[in-house]
């Protein structure tokens, strides 16, 4: 009876064993592991799963961590929740005439309040998991790019980032754009590591960044920076990304264009933003060093893969930003760092790499320390983020300037706002302002088409002042300096020659006065 051999052993249980040839080789192994070291194998699936899981799960926790704020909110967010709650007719009737770089995050979350009613933390809700999204793609990328270990401190990081949790409790679209460039990231990563390079991941590429765009369209600055990207893919050898990420970009250019022309007749809503102070470009120099410094730390794999950290996270990390600011030499003012927030997935992605070799360099379980440093960082900026929850950590607060007028104004008292935008107050709580007489106004803002509403001509104004015993004001605590435009310093003028101030409160940033009539 013939006797069976007994299977070969996988090649890489195989011993090198030397022969005249010489030695024989194995069979070549990944470079970067797709589970946590350590792991057994039936625990594999579970393993990878914990990279993207954990930064999302911290993110989700920071995110809902005083998500109302004490119940407070602010000029911007008042923006949002006014315009949300009008119809989808009423929205893009005032995208002709204003903030159409906004609309679509205005119909997105008019469809949230539709469903789930509007209130400070549902205003919030979409970008606390947007900030969760986006420290899941970002552990994603970087456990593609160097290893799982420096893929879950990347996405820790970008969850204790203090401004990523600033935006993650802010009800405007840039945490949402965070988390679109995080998700084009982690695809554009994955097509060149083996995963599947077919049209599928290239068109759900171009859709994640055209909406991404749409939500703001300077997030295309992320369209150069990822094409530094491909370039150095292109030069280690993986030639067939350049093509479909070409093609992808175009794609995502041209169907930004339109928004980008549209919103160049509303230019002008910018004006307000200064120029560059020095203690920003300061800011920047600093996270680029130390990005730098992380780039040379070494890592599982390092240099046989066509993407690294280095070339996915600094281009991510300076090219946007050195657009804008060049931008905002050359052009206008523009530079707002939350504008490119997005740029610290790829200073999370840099600094994760530092925080996996440091770890790992100690004789210690891994994880254990990870989790060390990951509470050692929580505790530090402790102070920091407990006051990113507080009504205080913004320019203003809409709902408390409304409760003191609440509690100053008598029916039949007339209102005025310096400025006009300081409308808000109102059309944010009505409730707080019924039987007042809005002196001012003369179209209403939905019908108008605009934010804060219509006023009428200085005569209208001084005509309407003058007719009242008693008047309200509501404005902030510190006016802008002069020159003011002709309506606002009318206002002024009337109310110092024949008003008398009798009251006055302050309240993070905003100040609510009445005026009698001197008789």
């Amino acid at each position: 009876m013939p006797v069976e051999a007994a299977p070969a052993p996988p090649a890489a249980a195989l011993p090198a064993q030397r022969t005249a040839q010489g030695p024989v080789r194995r069979t070549a192994q990944p470079a970067v592991p797709a589970a946590l070291p350590g792991a057994a194998p039936s625990a594999s699936a579970l393993a990878r799963l914990a990279v993207p899981a954990l930064p999302a799960l911290l993110a989700l926790a920071l995110g809902l961590w005083g998500i109302r704020r004490g119940d407070s909110l602010w000029r911007d967010e008042a923006v949002t929740w006014q315009v949300g709650q009008r119809s989808v007719a009423e929205i893009w009737h005032m995208l002709g005439e204003v903030d159409v770089v906004h609309g679509l995050y205005y119909v997105l979350m008019h469809g949230v309040f539709e469903v789930f009613g509007a209130g400070p933390a549902v205003l919030r809700m979409p970008s606390v998991l947007a900030v969760a999204l986006a420290a899941a793609a970002t552990a994603a990328a970087g456990r593609r790019l160097a290893g799982p270990w420096a893929g879950l401190a990347a996405g820790l990081v970008l969850a204790l980032i203090p401004n990523m949790q600033h935006h993650a409790q802010e009800g405007r679209a840039y945490a949402l754009v965070t988390a679109g460039v995080a998700v084009a990231t982690q695809l554009l990563v994955g097509a060149s590591s083996g995963a599947r390079r077919g049209w599928p991941r290239w068109a759900a590429y171009a859709a994640v960044m055209l909406t991404s765009a749409l939500l703001n369209w300077f997030s295309l600055f992320v369209l150069p920076a990822h094409a530094v990207t491909v370039l150095v893919a292109r030069r280690r050898g993986a030639r067939p990304l350049v093509a479909p990420w070409s093609v992808a970009a175009a794609v995502v250019v041209a169907g930004a264009l339109p928004l980008i022309q549209a919103s160049r007749a509303q230019a002008g809503q910018v004006s307000w933003i200064k120029p560059v102070a020095v203690s920003t470009l300061l800011g920047i120099a600093v996270l680029v060093l130390v990005a730098l410094v992380c780039a040379r730390v070494p890592y599982p794999g390092r240099g046989r893969a066509a993407m690294s950290p280095a070339s996915v996270g600094l281009p991510l990390l300076v090219v946007p930003q050195c657009g804008l600011l060049l931008a905002s030499v050359v052009v206008e003012p523009l530079y707002l760092d939350r504008y490119v927030l997005y740029t610290n997935i790829g200073f999370a992605l840099l600094l994760g790499v530092g925080v996996a070799a440091a770890v790992q360099a100690l004789p210690v379980r891994t994880w254990v320390l990870l989790a060390g440093v990951t509470a050692l960082g929580f505790v530090a900026l402790l102070p920091v983020e407990t006051g990113l929850r507080k009504p205080t950590s913004r320019a203003d607060d809409v709902l408390r300037a409304a409760h003191r007028v609440a509690a100053s104004a008598r029916s039949g008292d007339g209102v005025l706002f310096v400025p006009a935008a300081r409308r808000d107050t109102a059309l944010v709580t009505p409730s707080a302002f019924t039987g007042l007489d809005d002196l001012a106004l003369t179209r209403d803002p939905v019908s108008s088409g605009t934010i804060k509403g219509v006023e009428g001509s200085p005569e209208h104004i001084r005509a309407a002042m003058l007719a009242e015993h008693r008047i309200v004001v509501v404005t902030d605590t510190r006016r802008a300096a002069p020159p003011a435009p002709a309506r606002e310093a009318e206002k002024l003028r009337v109310l110092a020659r024949h008003f008398q101030l009798t009251e006055r409160t302050d309240s993070v940033g905003r100040r609510v006065e009445v005026y009698e009539k001197v008789r």
